[in-house]
């Protein structure tokens, strides 16, 4: 009834109560207005005034919206998609437009246009109209405060004013599948828990295609290797990342056989490369058997695994000591949240169809195949190739089929979490020859599982994945075919393939289960048709508004553009199949997708008034913008195209994509904003934070609302479904989230809380990537005389049409910029970087019944073109549209400067002008010569600039501004260089031209070249109405004002920047490493500064070789530059060569792009005194040092404590004390810490004796080192708990957020007690071992340089470039680029500056800022360089290893260390010292290389490191030689430098102007206004005491940055760690030096003798066992008289290695019980490192190997039980592996020994035989049965006895029982009668056991060949016999 009157009439109100579930009638009423509209348009439309919001009430069950259904074309249902509170009070305040706006239109902050109506006084400026309205909006919807309105600019591109138009992307070029250099290394240190009986592993290790091997360990089940492995690959990223890495462990590799795996594990170099670092550090990997499903683990293999990219550095961590390295559970080679316990699962990938396959034949051999057989073929054979995890699966090959058909499926077993993300799909062609790609599709698996604990498993469809790639004309030689691989993006559609995933976790206990891990492949059942949703009608429809910057080689023949969606408007491949496979009503609506397209200019429609798809404009021949460019005329008529195609209705998917796409576009909008405030320094980017985050939990919430009433149809997914539930989480956690960050930004919390903020941003991006596809990706063709030329592609759900405006695509329904590319490898580099061509386009893709708005987001004010065919229906679209309305504008682009611009020239500079493109006119500015930072100060004006539509849209929605840079060569055409876009500012004919818009404001722009920056443009631009009144009516140009430019306008003056006067100091100081110049050396440099037009010259220098440095040390000049800092033009540095007859050659320049860091500014005359004489004393200098914290004057007494509480406070302790017990420096002990010395000493009083305090002289420069090790790895691990804990409190804020503060203080106390005591229990075991005094230096693990900027105080480096920048970015580096560097620094500040400064007493006008800085005459200096060792070194021989040796050079002196080479190590220890004499400036540079020795040929050179020894020696840290923690003058920690402390504090307050020493009485000494105090008396060798300001002076140096003004922090004494580079592999780091310098001047007192820091020698021990007797040894033999069990025990037992040293004892026969007596002595010598707990073995690697190789093992002493046997090989019966530096101690009795003592070590009480030197006891024998438990296979009394080489001289014993100090003879049953049994129950045994049935067929086989024999023999006689008849 309701529905007949409606269609009659158009319209109809319906009012009516809502019942309740009891069916009465409740107080709400609902009205609900329905209008009709027919397709063909009959009733009349219905205008936008009509249609006002009703408050409407969300009943939550509506589910679905209740228009849309198929008969009626939904319309935008206003209001109703608001949620309920918020709509009610939005209807009242406005109605929306158009658009059908949520609430996030609503808020679109300071970004939304007014509506029409809304225009108030026309002078108020647009920005804040919208802002105002806004603001409006926004408090009545939800009541924001005004944080939330956005700052950033609105001419700058990436805002988006009005919804006319969708951003641009700025970045070009595609970074994918562009090769890069990688390095994968990879260390097997050691494997343990090996499953099997006395093997001999090997590790083979795999990535991708490449195995290396380590080598053989003999008979271990944990085996020591440290080996070092290194691949490197030159390939795309993509491929890298899914490359396989194998760890294989196999047994008994010989030559001859392959041997057989024990086990192996694998991971996707991607994992490892998105760890922290790219890597994993000293892991444990799990092995598993492939083979073999049902068994457990089979050993554990310790790795580093790290890979690195160009420019990654990998930091090594030092990690905690072994101890805790060997906890393998907590230390598993895994990702985080991968489970420990991985289990075997199957993977059934199934593939049931494909369709739209490209043809992949030519059509000649078709025609052939024609003529022969009479059938037309489709020219593809398809089959389907799956590859996961390093294994390959594939379906049957489908004979010619462009729709085959498969239903199979392909099973893969793997571990399941898999460490490998991606699963490869690929649809390939089988061919006679070779097959091709045809597509493919990478699934992650990321996206398609959630390992949380609502998570799901991987699940994906069954749903259609599209494949794209190189287009679908067929060529024999593709040059794309790349693309079809999956590297790069692909530029055309090639095929859809129907698939689904499921994963099921095997239950391996399941006896019937199929143990293989080979892939299967097995028949699928199909799938219903509708399985992946509804068929349904889409219309494409596309407006080209504007065609220009089309590439000139182009530009001569006609163009057209074509679209395709999938194969629809394809025109070469739409012609597959003519026939038209459409099923009448009734069918089911399945499509066939091959249409056929006639691209006839009459268009008919068929029979039925169906529109037939126009996909292509007509062509166009192009005009001339510029020299480089053309334009096709796209003036009053903008040509269209239209495109019917059939898809399954899977919107859903797209819509909850676009909701979270746009949370996170307005987030990153958001977070960009509050970025740009914090560089620009903008008041309060905190309120924008938080008014972001406001935004985000809305959006959030928004989200949930939405995506709830997801439709439940057939077509679901479980993966849909899965998603949805946990992205609705995701968001709603998100949201919860953000609202409490949102409390807790402050100013000072900012920086952290924007990271956490920039997660969500990353977390909202992953999410709304959707995996499964839909509808495949609009392409644009630029064609040419049919040729395809370039393309741009358009996800498909960007511009998805829906009737809710969050689900809506961004560029749905607006006018889009797009810059066409080339396809593939020819858009990398250069070409890739220029536009092919600038589209304006309009683009809207719907569902057919929805197509009624297609046309709304248009620009207004034009008329339809259609088809004669559809010229009186209203819904058919038209061909093109012609514009009536057309408004004229004048542009002015106001062009300041640039900077930091691209190096286009091979002199390192350019000669940069800039192109503004507006439509179709271009201007150039002129061409600046021979800068990087142009000043153009050039005013470009566009006449007569027309633009088609309404007035009212242009202000809003002006077109773009593309500038782009280029390089001016005098042949040739111009370079690009970079490019950059812009919205104008827009004037109306109507507004004024005042403030606040105008004059607009000028503004950086980044310049992008490809997809790296280039450098900024500043730059305003203006467009302006030109009115009824012609151009008198716009504001006037001031004429060329400087008459020298020509016609030339400046930039008018209320729009360049407000200048000032400033005074440029620059500091020369020398020039340094200048290179050839054209093949001349550099002889007479000098050096220009220019800034801003003016500048200085430094003075020549006369004779580069001899003195590099300037005669004249500071010049100035004065200049104007902006008061506002960030406008400040950069100043440059360019030196140049004086050659004879006048001439000048450029050696390099260098841009200073910022001077911010240069100015000085006077300090406030309310400051403190000393705070403004610190000012000029170090100059601006100070400032760099951050001296800004000024203190009282009075005095301050400063108790130097060390640095509180390394977990070492005992230590430090003593270390005070040994000086002088009574003067020790205040330390607090926390309480707890006493308490925890005494609980020790009472409890752990045993082992509190033993340990010895160390004897002075026992102490080297290593012992120093390691303990400084100890202390490092310390201090990591307390920051990385420090960290962890501070994450942990600020997740639980977070996560408590709101719910009452007061709770959560509680609970984020709880874990940090807990964590307290877990501290201090864990380093108990260090703390031991560490408990002697001794001193530490510093350890630090990066170059010094980082620690201490540089040693740029206040003479700073800058490098000087020249050359082009290479055009692929992989070559050229900036290093190659650098050709010397030039000392020197600046000072910029305001004139004139305020009197005080200049009167200070001691102040030289001569020097001006730089007062007090050394003089810069050569001086000759001793450089003492110590190099201690080198760690991780590249491996350079084919063995995997190196001969490393140390190569230094510094000036002329050139030292080559190459006898002391040290044999095949990676990490060698070198403790060297080198002394060198140089002179400054000319020998700055030192080189440290490390070289490889080879026997034959050149040495290698490994890597190499410089350091600038110049910066080091003149700076104020005083880097010339380290500041030692204590002063001592005798032993290992003698004071190195010739200056004693006091001295050295004296020269410093000298220096510095400051007032001290002052030493007094009981040890204090005041330095300024500070007091010190410390120990005052200090021991001679002979142990003398005598008084000392030593210690005094000391304090003060160590404590230097205390002192007010004048103090900075000195350089410790330190070993520094530097990374070796080697110029053939830029930015990958080829191992690391631990090193220091010492530089002593040689006109002061010369330095004692170098530390000796030559490596320990390996101490020499000797270790006797005695093995004593042996207990319950299991029995493996049976006795063949009386049948019972007995033993032949032998124990065997070795340190070093089976070959070396392996011992016997004699056998104890025929034992019954398994117990067996021996008393037999093993004797081991060996070699020690007590530091580094290894023993050191020297052997030849083989018996090819030159000389000997030194290894090093752990202390494990082995001892193994063994059952003899005579006639076969002895039976391996179990074993036991003690760690002689911890080892459980031994049971007292053989009843207490037990299984525990292995397995349960954490808990026993472990001894070290290096402390307690002599141990007795039992210790278990243990093996793996059957089922791989450990159980136990005996026991042993053993004696273990250590003594030094010189003990053992002096008290020897003899091995086995021999003299000397015999051993008695072991009380054994008699055992004569028993070996005669013995050997011949062997025989028993051999005959009636084993070899039974063999003997009985040798005798068989005797008895026959006798009896054949003698035939043979008898035969002749007996034969003749016969014949004679005999």
């Amino acid at each position: 009834m309701v529905l007949q009157k409606v269609v009659e009439e158009g319209q109809v109100e319906v009012t009516d109560t809502l019942i309740d579930d009891n069916n009465s009638a409740i107080q709400t009423s609902i009205s609900i207005e329905i209008r009709y509209q027919a397709l063909d348009g009959t009733v009349g439309t219905w205008n936008d005034k009509e249609f006002l919001e009703t408050p409407s009430v969300h009943s939550e069950g509506d589910g679905r919206y209740p228009l849309e259904t198929d008969s009626l074309l939904s319309s935008h249902r206003q209001g109703s998609d608001i949620s309920p509170g918020k709509s009610n009070q939005q209807s009242a305040e406005r109605r929306f437009r158009r658009a059908g706006k949520g609430v996030f239109s609503a808020m679109k902050l300071g970004k939304t246009r007014p509506s029409k109506d809304d225009h108030r006084k026309q002078d108020e400026p647009a920005v804040l109209e919208a802002e105002d309205l806004d603001r409006k909006a926004m408090r009545q919807a939800c009541g924001l405060e005004p944080d939330t309105i956005s700052l950033a600019s609105v001419t700058a591109v990436t805002t988006n004013v009005s919804n006319k138009r969708s951003k641009p992307d700025i970045k070009m070029e595609p970074s994918a599948g562009r090769p890069m250099d990688y390095q994968v290394s990879i260390t097997i240190i050691e494997a343990r828990q090996l499953v099997g009986l006395n093997m001999d592993p090997v590790v083979c290790v795999e990535v991708g295609e490449e195995k290396k091997y380590t080598s053989m360990k003999e008979s271990t089940n944990c085996p020591y290797y440290n080996e070092y492995f290194v691949f490197d690959f030159h390939v795309p990223p993509d491929v890298m990342f899914d490359k396989i890495i194998k760890l294989s462990v196999i047994h008994s590799k010989n030559l001859l056989r392959s041997g057989t795996l024990v086990g192996s594990f694998k991971m996707d170099v991607g994992t490892v490369y998105t760890q922290p670092e790219h890597q994993f550090y000293h892991k444990w990997a799990i092995l598993s058997d492939p083979e073999d499903l049902t068994a457990g683990l089979k050993g554990y293999l310790k790795c580093d695994i790290a890979v690195v990219g160009k420019g990654d550095n990998i930091k090594t961590p030092h990690k905690a000591n072994e101890t805790e390295e060997d906890d393998i559970e907590g230390n598993l080679l895994l990702p985080d949240g991968v489970p420990p316990e991985r289990q075997w699962a199957r993977f059934y990938i199934k593939i049931y169809r494909a369709e739209g396959l490209p043809r992949m034949n030519t059509s000649i051999m078709a025609n052939v195949k024609k003529a022969l057989i009479g059938e037309n073929k489709d020219l593809v054979d398809p089959y389907v190739q799956v590859v996961f995890a390093g294994q390959k699966g594939k379906t049957s090959v489908q004979k010619s089929s462009y729709e085959p058909l498969w239903n199979e499926q392909i099973v893969f077993t793997e571990m399941f979490p898999p460490l490998c993300k991606r699963i490869k799909i690929q649809i390939r062609d089988s061919d006679k020859v070779n097959d091709v790609a045809i597509g493919t599709h990478f699934i992650d698996l990321r996206k398609i599982s959630n390992e949380g604990d609502k998570g799901f498993l991987p699940t994906f469809g069954p749903a259609w994945v599209n494949m794209y790639g190189s287009t679908r004309n067929y060529t024999l030689m593709d040059e794309h075919q790349e693309l079809n691989e999956g590297l790069g993006e692909g530029v055309s559609f090639r095929a859809r393939l129907l698939m689904s995933l499921a994963v099921e976790i095997l239950d391996t206990t399941n006896p019937e289960i199929n143990s293989s891990t080979e892939v299967q492949v097995e028949q699928a059942p199909s799938v219903a048709d509708n399985c992946t949703g509804k068929m349904e009608e889409f219309f494409l429809f596309g407006a080209f508004l504007e065609a220009t910057m089309i590439d000139r080689k182009i530009g001569d023949k006609p163009i057209n553009f074509e679209v395709t969606i999938g194969n629809y408007g394809n025109q070469i491949d739409g012609m597959t199949k003519p026939m038209l496979r459409r099923k009448k009503e009734g069918g089911d609506g399945e499509e066939e997708e091959s249409e056929l397209l006639q691209n006839s200019s009459e268009d008919e429609g068929d029979e039925d008034g169906e529109l037939v798809s126009v996909s292509s404009s007509q062509p166009v021949k192009p005009l001339v913008t510029d020299r480089n460019y053309f334009h096709l005329p796209y003036f009053e008529k903008k040509p269209c195209i239209y495109i019917k195609s059939w898809w399954q209705d899977q919107r859903r998917r797209l819509y909850n994509a676009n909701i979270m796409d746009k949370i996170a576009d307005k987030l990153e909008e958001g977070l960009n904003d509050v970025q740009e405030m914090i560089k620009t320094e903008k008041p309060h980017p905190e309120r924008r934070l938080r008014g972001v985050l406001e935004e985000l939990s809305s959006g959030c919430l928004r989200f949930v609302t939405l995506a709830d009433k997801d439709q439940h149809h057939s077509s679901r997914t479980r993966l849909d479904r899965e998603r949805l539930k946990s992205c609705m989480r995701e968001l709603e956690n998100m949201g919860q989230q953000a609202t409490t960050l949102r409390s807790q930004v402050k100013k000072n919390t900012m920086k952290d809380k924007l990271k956490l903020v920039q997660n969500f941003l990353q977390k909202l991006r992953f999410l709304a990537d959707e995996p499964q596809h839909t509808i495949p990706d609009i392409f644009i063709w630029m064609m040419s005389n049919n040729k395809r030329i370039a393309y741009a592609r358009v996800p498909s759900k960007d511009i998805l049409y829906s009737i809710v405006d969050e689900e809506m695509g961004k560029d749905c329904a607006k006018v889009k910029t797009l810059f066409l590319k080339l396809p593939g490898k020819r858009g990398f580099g250069p070409a890739g970087w220029t536009v092919q061509a600038k589209m304006e386009m309009y683009l809207w893709l719907g569902l057919n019944k929805q197509r009624k708005d297609f046309l709304s987001g248009l620009p207004c004010g034009f008329e339809e073109k259609k088809t004669t065919r559809g010229q009186n229906l209203p819904s058919f679209p038209p061909i093109s549209l012609l514009y009536t309305k057309k408004q004229v504008f004048q542009l002015r682009a106001h062009m300041y400067q640039a900077r930091s611009l691209f190096a286009a020239d091979s002199s390192g500079l350019s000669d940069p002008f800039a192109r503004v493109f507006f439509i179709s006119q271009s201007q150039c500015t002129e061409v600046l010569n021979e800068t990087l930072c142009p000043t153009w100060d050039q005013l470009l004006v566009f006449d007569n600039v027309e633009l088609y539509g309404e007035a009212h849209e242009m202000r809003d929605d002006p077109p773009i501004i593309v500038i782009e840079i280029y390089d001016q060569d005098t042949v040739g055409k111009a370079d690009f260089m970079g490019r950059t876009f812009a919205k104008p500012v827009v004037k109306m004919s109507d507004e004024h031209y005042c403030p606040p818009r105008f004059p607009p404001q000028l503004e950086y722009y980044q310049i992008y070249r490809g997809n790296s920056t280039a450098g900024d443009l500043l730059a305003a631009f203006e467009l302006l109405q030109i009115g009824p009144g012609g151009k008198s009516d716009l504001p006037p140009i001031d004429g060329p004002t400087d008459m020298d430019r020509g016609p030339i306008l400046p930039v008018p003056l209320g729009i360049r920047p407000v200048l000032s006067k400033y005074r440029v100091e620059i500091l020369f100081w020398g020039l340094r490493d200048l290179k050839r110049v054209n093949l001349a050396q550099v002889d007479r440099p000098r050096v220009d500064i220019e800034c801003a037009g003016k500048g200085v010259q430094s003075s020549l220098i006369q004779n580069y070789k001899k003195n590099p440095n300037f005669s004249t040390l500071v010049k100035w000049f004065e200049v104007d530059l902006p008061e506002n800092e960030l406008l400040h033009p950069p100043l440059n540095i360019r030196v140049v060569d004086c050659r004879a007859f006048g001439r000048y050659t450029l050696v390099g320049s260098h841009a200073v792009s910022s001077l911010r860091k240069f100015i000085y500014r006077p300090p406030d005359k309310k400051a403190q005194h000393w705070n403004m004489t610190a000012k000029h004393l170090n100059g601006y200098l100070a400032m760099a040092n951050g001296a800004h914290r000024s203190r009282p004057t009075g005095e301050i007494v400063v108790n130097m404590e060390p640095e509180v509480p390394i977990k070492k406070m005992e230590t430090m302790v003593k270390l005070e004390a040994r000086q002088n017990s009574d003067a020790v420096v205040k330390v607090d002990v926390s309480e707890e810490e006493k308490e925890k010395k005494k609980k020790k000493k009472k409890g752990g009083g045993g082992e509190e004796v033993e340990e010895e305090e160390p004897d002075e002289s026992m102490l080297d420069w290593w012992s120093k080192y390691f303990a400084s090790i100890e202390t490092m790895k310390e201090q990591l691990r307390q920051q990385e708990a420090a960290s962890a804990e501070a994450e942990e409190k600020e997740d639980m804020e977070i996560a408590e957020g709101s719910k009452g503060q007061g709770k959560n203080k509680e609970k984020s106390k709880a874990p940090k007690e807990d964590k307290k005591k877990k501290q201090q229990s864990a380093p108990e075991l260090p703390e031991k071992k560490n408990k002697q005094k001794i001193d530490e230096l510093k350890v630090f693990n990066k170059e010094l340089e980082t620690e201490f900027d540089n040693f740029e105080d206040w003479l700073h480096t800058f490098n000087l470039l020249r050359g082009k920048i290479g055009d692929n970015d992989d070559n050229a580096t900036e290093e190659e680029r650098i050709v010397g560097r030039f000392k020197g620094s600046m000072c910029v500040y305001k004139v004139p500056l305020p009197d005080d400064i200049t009167k200070e007493a001691g102040y030289d006008p001569n020097f001006g800022m730089f007062q007090g800085i050394p003089s810069n005459d050569p001086i000759n200096v001793l450089v003492r360089v110590y190099i201690v060792r080198a760690t991780d070194l590249h491996p350079a021989d084919i063995n995997g290893k190196a001969d490393p040796y140390i190569a230094i050079k510094l000036g002329k002196t050139d030292i080559k260390d190459k006898e002391n080479y040290i044999s095949k190590q990676l990490n060698p220890v070198f403790g060297k010292s080198f002394d060198i004499e140089a002179t400054f400036p000319m020998e700055s540079m030192l080189t440290v290389a490390v070289y490889d020795w080879d026997l034959v040929g050149t040495d290698d050179l490994i890597g190499e490191t410089k350091i600038d020894l110049e910066n080091r020696f003149y700076s104020k840290h005083r880097a010339t030689c380290g500041v030692s923690q204590t002063y001592s003058i005798h032993g290992y920690n003698t004071w190195r430098d010739p200056m004693k402390p006091s001295q050295i504090l004296s020269k410093l307050c000298k220096e510095g102007k400051v007032d001290g020493p002052h030493f007094g009485p009981g040890g204090r000494v005041k330095v300024a206004n500070r007091v010190f105090t410390g120990p005052t008396e200090i021991e001679d060798e002979n142990g003398q005491k005598k008084q000392t300001d030593e210690h005094l002076a000391l304090t003060v140096l160590r404590h230097w940055e205390d002192i007010p003004r004048a103090g900075c922090k000195l350089v410790p004494e330190h070993v520094e760690t530097r990374p070796l580079l080697n110029p053939d592999k830029p930015g990958i780091e080829q191992g690391r030096l631990e090193m220091w310098v010492d530089m002593f001047p040689m006109d002061m007192p010369a330095p004692g003798p170098a530390i000796d820091i030559s490596p320990r020698k390996p101490k020499k021990y000797e270790l006797r066992v005695i093995v004593w007797n042996t207990d319950e040894v299991i029995l493996e033999d049976d006795d063949y008289f009386t049948g019972e069990k007995s033993s032949d025990i032998f124990v065997r037992g070795w340190l070093k290695g089976q070959q070396e040293d392996k011992q016997d004892t004699d056998v104890h026969y025929h034992s019954l019980t398994g117990e067996g007596n021996f008393n037999w002595r093993y004797i081991f010598p060996f070699d020690y490192l007590m530091a580094e707990e290894r023993i050191v073995i020297s052997k030849k690697e083989s018996m090819f190997s030159w000389d000997e190789t030194e290894y090093k093992i752990p202390a494990r002493l082995t001892l193994q039980v063994w059952d003899a046997d005579h006639f076969s090989a002895d039976d391996f019966l179990g074993a036991i592996e003690l760690d002689l530096n911890r080892f459980p101690r031994g049971a007292k009795t053989s009843k207490q020994c037990s299984l525990e003592m292995v397995t349960n070590e954490a808990e026993l009480p472990m001894v070290s035989i290096f402390k307690q030197k002599r141990v007795k006891g039992w210790w278990p024998f243990v093996a793996r049965d059957e089922n791989d438990e450990l159980e136990i296979t005996g026991k042993v009394e053993a004696e273990l006895h250590l003594l030094t080489a010189e003990e053992a001289e002096k008290s020897p014993a003899g091995l086995a029982r021999n003299e000397p100090d015999p051993l008695e003879k072991p009380n054994r049953p008699d055992t004569s009668f028993i070996w005669f049994l013995n050997s011949l129950k062997s025989i028993k045994y051999l005959i009636c056991t084993r070899y039974k049935w063999l003997i009985i067929k040798i005798v068989l086989a005797l008895l026959l060949l006798i009896m054949i024999a003698l035939f043979l023999y008898s035969m002749p006689g007996y034969m003749v016999k016969k014949l004679l008849g005999a």
